[in-house]
């Protein structure tokens, strides 16, 4: 009997390895079979260790300067870099000839709402890597736009009613999301202490102006859904985890709230459905987004109240972007993801 050839190795990248999503990303790299860590960057904790837990023990990642890194000498890079300083690292990565995963808003759909032009051969149309929607976009493709973590779990929960004109056309889909203070990123701020976030809930970004709401609107538009967005952040005492709350006013009435979902997402491996509600519980650590939801009474037009969790460092940047990668690379979807 022959023997089988064994598995490729690929080797990638992590540019902004400091960060939370950054750090996540190399846990994820050392644990993946097939991928292999060649470099993790970081500007102001260069020269120090990063250490991450994967496979049941510890491992020391030194960090690098970016200008320090083989852009050319990998096959893909994972850019986890401040929103509006990673389009021309992208730049280079392309110039290099290598593959990228985005975690910025730079190449997003309607570009983080920044009217900014995009660094010379980066592409204004980037696939945009929500694999449960755009899965053929991002099979083989050289450069994608990771989703940001509100947009996930708020996209993955509209997209079955927008694709079969659930949503009520020019409805207002109201979303209330809880965030960990992760999602905030790793930079020292003053309302982000401890003594600050704990004991307390607040609402913050409000008045529609968070950033994700540039990619939403754009997708939900692209699915053929006309109607607006009022989305109100909320800053959870918590270290990881979303969850999301919408209220969609439907074209018609439903008599099984999730009956849409099994429709879309019956072969899905990282969306779960549940007849309860999701918590954030349900999806720490875990590449999933997990959805519940039910029809409210007492209301005199048709709506659909849904619920989402998922963990806004894995599903909602990290998990998802390897999730990417491997779609990239020709490897499984699912390598080196917990569903």
């Amino acid at each position: 009997m022959p023997l089988s050839s064994p598995s490729p190795t690929y080797r990638v990248g992590v540019l902004g390895a400091s960060g939370y999503s950054g750090r996540e990303l190399c846990t994820l790299v050392m644990g993946h079979p097939q991928l292999e860590l060649a470099f993790a960057t970081a500007n102001t904790q260069r020269g120090t260790t990063l250490r991450v837990r994967a496979n049941g023990r510890m491992h020391e990642v030194p960090l690098i300067a970016p200008e320090a890194a083989e852009l050319a000498g990998v096959d893909l890079v994972f850019a986890a870099l401040p929103h509006g300083a990673s389009a021309e690292w992208i730049a280079r990565v392309i110039a290099a000839g290598t593959r990228v995963v985005d975690l910025s808003s730079d190449l997003r759909p309607g570009h983080g709402g920044v009217l900014h032009s995009l660094p010379e051969g980066v592409p204004h149309d980037a696939p945009y890597g929500m694999p449960e929607l755009f899965r053929d976009d991002v099979r083989g493709a050289t450069v994608v736009a990771n989703p940001g973590c509100y947009a996930t779990s708020i996209l993955v929960a509209l997209a079955p009613l927008a694709k079969a004109g659930l949503i009520a056309p020019g409805a207002t889909v109201n979303i209330s999301s809880a965030s960990g203070v992760s999602g905030a990123g790793a930079s020292p701020k003053l309302e982000l202490l401890f003594a600050e976030i704990t004991e307390d809930f607040r609402a913050y970004g409000v008045g529609n102006a968070h950033r994700h709401l540039f990619e939403m609107r754009a997708t939900l538009s692209r699915l053929g859904t006309d109607c607006d967005l009022l989305f109100t952040p909320h800053l959870l005492p918590v270290d990881r985890g979303i969850l999301s709350t919408i209220s969609v006013p439907l074209s018609r009435e439903l008599t099984d709230a999730l009956e849409p979902y099994r429709a879309a997402y019956a072969h899905e491996p990282f969306v779960e459905l549940t007849t309860g509600l999701p918590a954030l519980k349900d999806v720490q650590h875990r590449n999933v987004v997990r959805i519940g939801a039910t029809i409210p009474i007492g209301m005199r037009q048709p709506t659909l109240l849904v619920f989402s969790a998922i963990d806004n460092l894995v599903k909602g940047a990290a998990g998802q972007a390897v999730q990417n990668a491997n779609l990239m690379l020709g490897l499984p979807e699912g390598a080196g993801l917990q569903a």
